[in-house]
């Protein structure tokens, strides 16, 4: 059972967030990838792609399905998703094994081709993405699972949101963007007592932020 810290000792004797304990797929992902800091615009495309398919769900249903979310959308090559027509959309309406919601596959096609205007416009997608770090003194001291819960949406999200919507993005709400934010980087939500939060503060350090 979690603390009031948000902190859960799991069977190998190590403090992880609460959120990652309900399975062997959400521990790995919680261990060896989410928070780590990112530049690479493959895998920001495929993450914020996969965060708005998480609207109304979890998220460990979209990691279980996330190969067969590859596999249908080109490996989240963004060249090649922009290329996508009405049979594709129908082709991946068909396909048991990712989430078939309409509007959701149409949007990541809609996305694919604003990402390749942002590449034109910024030069990488991590480029603009980056920019939307927030200043180390706007964020919480100490992150423990009050302060956590208070950030479903921040400002920078807020931010962040309203200009990808003004480039044309869709399903790409605050609080949708701020769970983005969250599981690449931008900023460090391992919660305070969390064994990967000092690690993944290390490399947040070392990282070089695009430009």
């Amino acid at each position: 059972m979690a603390s009031d810290s948000g902190v859960i000792r799991g069977s190998d004797g190590k403090d992880r967030c609460y959120w990652c304990d309900a399975s062997d797929d959400y521990r790995a992902y919680h261990d060896n990838e989410w928070g780590r800091p990112v530049a690479d615009d493959i895998y920001l495309f495929e993450k914020i792609c996969l965060d708005g398919f998480q609207s109304g769900l979890s998220w460990l249903t979209i990691l279980r399905k996330r190969e067969n979310f590859r596999r249908a959308f080109a490996g989240f090559d963004f060249h090649r998703v922009a290329g996508f027509k009405d049979a594709d959309i129908e082709r991946l309406l068909a396909d048991a094994g990712i989430i078939r919601h309409r509007g959701k596959i149409a949007s990541t096609v809609n996305n694919a081709r604003r990402a390749i205007d942002l590449v034109e416009e910024t030069g990488s997608i991590a480029t603009f993405f980056w920019r939307f770090e927030p200043d180390a003194n706007s964020r919480p001291k100490h992150i423990d699972l009050a302060s956590l819960k208070a950030m479903s949406a921040t400002p920078a999200s807020t931010a962040f949101s309203k200009e990808l919507k003004r480039r044309g993005w869709t399903f790409v709400g605050p609080t949708t963007v701020y769970s983005f934010m969250q599981s690449v980087g931008i900023v460090n939500d391992h919660l305070d007592g969390c064994f990967r939060r000092a690690d993944v503060e290390r490399e947040r350090r070392a990282f070089k932020r695009p430009t």
